[in-house]
């Protein structure tokens, strides 16, 4: 029962994210709005409770989620094969931005080491 009630918590988090994008026609898809409220919220305990069964169960079947994915690019092996190349290439390099720009975000997070702890 507490898998689901996280479960349905996730869900009204996307909801509410959808609802706020729509009535503040903002420029941000709504589940995006829905996890940076979710982000806010797992600051209190009572949140974490109750969305840690279900963000488990979800991590320990997770390999699942990935058919959706597979199926549709095998649906697709005719654009695969004319801009494979071009997807590659793409892939590659947004792969390297994003892990580039996360180790300049922690570099800028990490306290800063005093004149004391150097020596």
């Amino acid at each position: 029962m507490k898998p689901l009630q996280g479960l349905a918590f996730l869900l009204l988090m996307q909801s509410a994210g959808e609802a706020l994008s729509h009535v503040l026609k903002l420029p941000v898809p709504g589940p995006v709005v829905g996890m940076f409220a979710l982000l806010l919220a797992l600051r209190w305990q009572p949140v974490q409770q109750a969305v840690a069964p279900a963000a488990g169960f979800l991590l320990s079947h997770l390999s699942l989620l990935f058919v959706p994915v597979g199926v549709g690019v095998m649906t697709h092996l005719a654009l695969l094969s004319a801009y494979g190349l071009q997807l590659v290439a793409v892939i590659v390099l947004s792969t390297w931005v994003g892990m580039a720009v996360t180790a300049l975000v922690l570099r800028w997070l990490q306290p800063k080491p005093s004149h004391a702890e150097l020596r």
